[in-house]
């Protein structure tokens, strides 16, 4: 396992809390380390020969009115909500095999007919590409055996939600919902394939 983060802190106690020796750290922020492709390609294929399970879980929000975010805002939602996955994807592709399962972090927010809420248009859109993307990707791979599907979270109580939505508690705490995407990761592609799931009892 090999778990990514700008948390240096957040990777140790990761690594620390588990009952197993085999988790890799990766310190480092998205966005900069899919810009370097090739360099991550080597520093992955020296440590997998094959990888079974990707989770796209990065995510950034700037609540905002649209009027008042600037392009460098705008940039940093696209590329750490979207554009970074699909890079991250297209890198390790030469590892993915059959039976492998990619599982994107799509919100509901990017839900088409779901709530939507003023300050979140760009976040909001970005998670509506991702859901695109993995349907996409699941009929261009199709027959391979690779499997993509995106699980469209609602509240969360986590950092983020905190950001965008200032004082609401959410039902479902944080652990709770990494024991369910860890269920799905390891058997969702046994049931699913190219879906977009929503997974929320409370949007926010």
């Amino acid at each position: 396992m090999l778990a990514i983060s700008r948390s240096g802190d957040l990777l140790n106690s990761l690594s620390q809390a588990s009952r197993h020796n085999n988790i890799d750290i990766l310190e480092g922020d998205i966005v900069l380390l899919t810009k370097e492709a090739e360099t991550l390609s080597r520093e992955l294929s020296g440590r997998f020969r094959r990888i079974d399970i990707l989770i796209n879980n990065a995510g950034i929000v700037i609540p905002k009115p649209f009027r008042e975010l600037s392009d460098i805002e705008n940039e940093l939602v696209i590329e750490t909500n979207f554009v970074s996955p699909m890079r991250l994807i297209r890198i390790i592709l030469p590892l993915l095999r059959r039976g492998s399962h990619v599982v994107n972090i799509g919100s509901m927010g990017g839900v088409q007919g779901s709530a939507k809420y003023p300050g979140l248009s760009v976040y909001s859109s970005a998670k509506a590409a991702l859901s695109v993307l993995t349907e996409s990707l699941a009929s261009e791979f199709n027959g391979t055996g690779i499997h993509f599907n995106c699980l469209s979270l609602g509240s969360v109580q986590t950092e983020m939600l905190e950001t965008a939505f200032p004082g609401y508690k959410a039902p479902i705490g944080a652990g709770e919902m990494a024991g369910f995407v860890s269920w799905f990761a390891l058997n969702g592609q046994k049931f699913f394939n190219g879906k977009v799931l929503p997974v929320s009892v409370a949007n926010p």
